[in-house]
Parts: C-alpha cells; sequence; structure tokens
C-alpha cells in the first residue's frame, strides 16, 4: 500500500476579479433610490456638505440641456470593469478656471449666508408624512386627561405597531403581542394592570383612525362597530363567533347557527368588508401612503409618447463657488484642505452619480416604453413579454443596471401609474394565433372568465383551465390557482352567492 502524501503545494495561480470603485458603488446606490429617498439623500448631504449648495432650476446659467432622443443604435457607454462613464465630473474637473474664476475668497459672513440659503431651501421642501404615534399622541392634547393619565397614554401608544395593534415587531418584521402587564411594568412609574387597561379602553382606543389599539382582529374590528352602523347586531356576532366562517362563505352554517335569514348575513358581511382590519397601514411610512412617479409619460400631438423625469421632486445642486475659491488658495491649513479636498471629492461624485441616474433612467424607461406601445396604446391586457436583458441589451448596460434603475420606480402615464416593473414579465404561445402571450395577459382573461361567471354556481379551478385552453391559452390547473391567488381571487366555494337560486 503506497503512503499517503499530505503536504502543502505552493505555486503561483492568476485569478481575475473586479474591485469597486467607491464612486461606482455610489452610482449604483444612487440609482436604485426612488425618487423621495433621492430627495431625502440629497438634503441629507446639503447639511454635511458646504461644497454642494442648491441652484435655482429655471433662468440660472449652466442649467442641464434636454436629453437628445433616444437612439437605440447608440448605447450608453461603460467601460470594461463595467463602471458608468463620469465624463461629467471629469469635465467639471478640467473647467474649474473656466467656470468658477472669481477672485475673492468667501467671508464668515457670506458663508453664513449660504448656509442660510441651503436651510431656507431645504425647508421648502416636501416633509415626510406624520407616523401614527405622532397623530394619536397629538391627539392626547385635545383631550382632558391628567398629567398622570396623559403620561400613561403615551406609554400605551409607544407600543402600538405600525398596522395599529397593540404589540411589536423583531427585525424578521414578525408581529409579537404585547401584553397589559409588559406594558405596566414598563411603565414610569410602574403602573397598575387596571390602569393600563382603562387608559387603553377608554383613551387609546377612542383615538382615530377607529380600531386602533386593539389586541387581536375581532377586537379591532369590534371597536369599529358604532350605535350607527347598518346590521350592527348581526354584525357583532359575525365578529364575536364567525370570522372564519365568513371567510370561508359558510352561510349555511351561519344561518343555522344564528338564525339571521341569507340576506341579513350576506349584508352585515358587506358591511363588514368595509372595516379596516389594519387601521395604522396608512401611516406606515411615506411609500404606502401615496406613490411619487419618477418618470412621466405624456402622449404628444403626433399621437407617439414624451419620455420626462419628474425633477420638480428632485433638488437641482452644484459646486459652491466661494467654497471652491477657499479650497484653491494655497495659503491654506494643510489639514483643511485636505477636509476640503475630502468633501469636494464626495459633492463631484454625488453630482455625477444623481446625473449618471437620470440619464440611465430615461434611456431604459424609453427603450421600455418603445417596447410596450400596445399597452399605452390599447391597455394593459395587450402588455408584450419582456425581459430585462432586452432592455439591457438594447441600451448597452448590464442586466443589473436595468434592475436597479426600475426597481421601487413609478411611471405617470395616460393609461394610469404604474410600477416600472410592471412592463417586465414572461410569456407563452398562444396556440391559436402563434403569438407570444405575457402572462399578464393571462391572469388578465383569467380576471374576465370569472367577472361573467354564474355566482350561483362559480367555476372552479378544472373548468377555469378548460376556459383558458379553448382560447389558445395554455395553462395549467396550479398556474390557475396561482395566479387566482395573485389576484386575490377565492376559490369557487368562496364565490359562490347563496342567495341565489
Amino acid at each position: 500500500m503506497s503512503g499517503m502524501r499530505i503536504g502543502m503545494d505552493l505555486s503561483p495561480r492568476m485569478n481575475q476579479s473586479m474591485i469597486l470603485a467607491p464612486r461606482m458603488i455610489q452610482s449604483m446606490e444612487i440609482l436604485q433610490l426612488p425618487i423621495m429617498d433621492l430627495q431625502a439623500k440629497i438634503q441629507n448631504e446639503l447639511q454635511e456638505n458646504p461644497f454642494l449648495e442648491l441652484k435655482e432650476k429655471h433662468g440660472e446659467e449652466g442649467a442641464d440641456t434636454p436629453d437628445a432622443e433616444f437612439d437605440p443604435a447608440t448605447p450608453l457607454k461603460h467601460d470594461e470593469t463595467g463602471d458608468l462613464e463620469f465624463s461629467r465630473l471629469e469635465e467639471l474637473n478640467r473647467d474649474w478656471d473656466n467656470h468658477f474664476n472669481e477672485e475673492h475668497r468667501p467671508s464668515r459672513g457670506q458663508m453664513q449666508e449660504d448656509g442660510d440659503r441651503k436651510l431656507d431651501a431645504m425647508a421648502n421642501m416636501a416633509d415626510r408624512p406624520q407616523s401614527l404615534q405622532d397623530y394619536l399622541t397629538d391627539q392626547l392634547g385635545y383631550l382632558e386627561l391628567t398629567p398622570a393619565h396623559c403620561r400613561l397614554a403615551r406609554h400605551v401608544i409607544s407600543f402600538i405597531d405600525r398596522t395599529g395593534y397593540i404589540g411589536q415587531r423583531d427585525e424578521q418584521d414578525n408581529f409579537k403581542p404585547v401584553t397589559l402587564l409588559e406594558i405596566a411594568e414598563t411603565a414610569d412609574p410602574v403602573a397598575t394592570l387596571d390602569d393600563v387597561d382603562d387608559v387603553l379602553s377608554g383613551v387609546v382606543q377612542k383615538l382615530d383612525p377607529p380600531g386602533v389599539g386593539a389586541r387581536d382582529l375581532k377586537e379591532c374590528l369590534l371597536l369599529q362597530v358604532t350605535p350607527e352602523t347598518p346590521y350592527r347586531d348581526a354584525l357583532w356576532v359575525l365578529i364575536r363567533d364567525h370570522l372564519e366562517d365568513v371567510a370561508y362563505n359558510r352561510i349555511p352554517l351561519i344561518q343555522k347557527a344564528t338564525k339571521f335569514d341569507v340576506t341579513t348575513i350576506q349584508e352585515a358581511i358587506e358591511v363588514l368588508h368595509r372595516l379596516d382590519p389594519k387601521p395604522g397601514a396608512p401611516f406606515a411610512d411615506a411609500g404606502t401612503q401615496y406613490v411619487v412617479p419618477d418618470v412621466i409619460v405624456d402622449r404628444n400631438d403626433s399621437d407617439d409618447y414624451d419620455v420626462r423625469l419628474k425633477e420638480d421632486w428632485t433638488p437641482s445642486i452644484r459646486i459652491s463657488k466661494r467654497y471652491l475659491e477657499l479650497y484653491k488658495n494655497k495659503g491654506e491649513d494643510p489639514k483643511a484642505r485636505e477636509f476640503l479636498r475630502q468633501k469636494l471629492q464626495a459633492a463631484q461624485w454625488l453630482m455625477g452619480a444623481v446625473e449618471q441616474r437620470r440619464n440611465t433612467l430615461m434611456k431604459v424607461t424609453k427603450a421600455i416604453i418603445n417596447h410596450q406601445r400596445a399597452f399605452l396604446d390599447f391597455g394593459p391586457e395587450h402588455i408584450h413579454p419582456l425581459k430585462m436583458q432586452q432592455i439591457a441589451d438594447l441600451v448597452g448596460v448590464h442586466v443589473t443596471t436595468v434592475s436597479r434603475a426600475v426597481d421601487d420606480k413609478w411611471v405617470q402615464t395616460p393609461r394610469g401609474v404604474f410600477p416600472l416593473k410592471r412592463f417586465f414579465g414572461g410569456g407563452k404561445e398562444n396556440k391559436q394565433t402563434g403569438e407570444d402571450v405575457a402572462y399578464e395577459v393571462m391572469k388578465q382573461r383569467l380576471q374576465d372568465l370569472i367577472n361573467v361567471e354564474d355566482k350561483s354556481s362559480p367555476l372552479s379551478d378544472e373548468e377555469l383551465v378548460t376556459k383558458l385552453n379553448d382560447s389558445g391559452y395554455p395553462v395549467a390547473r396550479r398556474t390557475v390557482t396561482k395566479y387566482r391567488k395573485m389576484l386575490k381571487i377565492p376559490s369557487s366555494r368562496q364565490r359562490k352567492d347563496w342567495s341565489l337560486p
């Protein structure tokens, strides 16, 4: 038996790797930011970097020029490492003397004036929406509460999560209920269970929005039922004893247990559906209250579409001439000049990244709109299959750049406001026409079939498969079930109208 050789083999080995430059990393991060986050990023940089200042969007020298017409034959340039070009930054470096040739240094008063202008301009930017806790706490000021009760109410409010329930969320965003005992023991000073219960039921749960401060779904819904609520008695019984039966449309079972007639039960269920199971959700964050589109697509007089960025939400920034002169002064302390150099470089990189984001988002959106013209002309049911790699090849960037460009971005069109990712998706060949049909079109066809079905005998998933296949859409039963759940369409049993013969 031969011996086993154990040792270390030292030999040169070539290994190719790519190191991302800091400015490239920043460019990718800026590209991925939705418009409201970009605004917050620029606002923060304006506060921290003296080299950055706001400029007027109209009437100032050096304003940005409009984009040239999109030409698929001239892709975005990038070098072999994939780093997007920063030509505007290089031009700025070369042309300092031409653009910034003032011969005076900023005085202390001028610096203060620059700072005041920044703060005044940033004060006019859009504010972030009020949080749920702030909204609830503000309402306490309108109530006649003792200082102790007000303090305890604030403490209880601090345990309300973003959906409006009493509880907390862990790092994975999992909800964990909080007991009244935990609230009482963490109060300062420590409160009794009765005190916490009284403040919760007598103060916090009476605040707006209705249903806030509940400990579970039943309590949340019951808090929203008032003496004026239609079918109040039936609604109380449904919420208290039959929520699961309502979810599965077990109308005969509910009728047998409650003795209410079918019409009363169904009318009460309609009222139940109008209650809010997550009363705090509208306050969760800025993104859930309203959508700010990054891009706007308008139909022009030539029956074509124009693409433009919604730039009124993005502060326009430039390099401060005064601070640039201060940096160019050779007599400055070396440490001060090094600090200024770093801030100037950071300002340049940010400006370049913002401009690169603008150019990339414009070109990617124009390419998408060109491909999905039928979507805008005739509606969502005419969307074509489209993959990000197709747009990446057309524009001339890596597919990850396209992914970052469309991530969490919205576009306003004559057909409505859509996430840019809405225009991407796969498809299958229609066996009757031979054309590729997007999965979105299949989902729309499924929705259409369910909209016109006989509600006394709704179509099962197997029957939906048959009808779709007969129309040339090749889908399997599991696909229909998946699409139905994606569209939030209940099962055939849950869709049955028991009041029909």
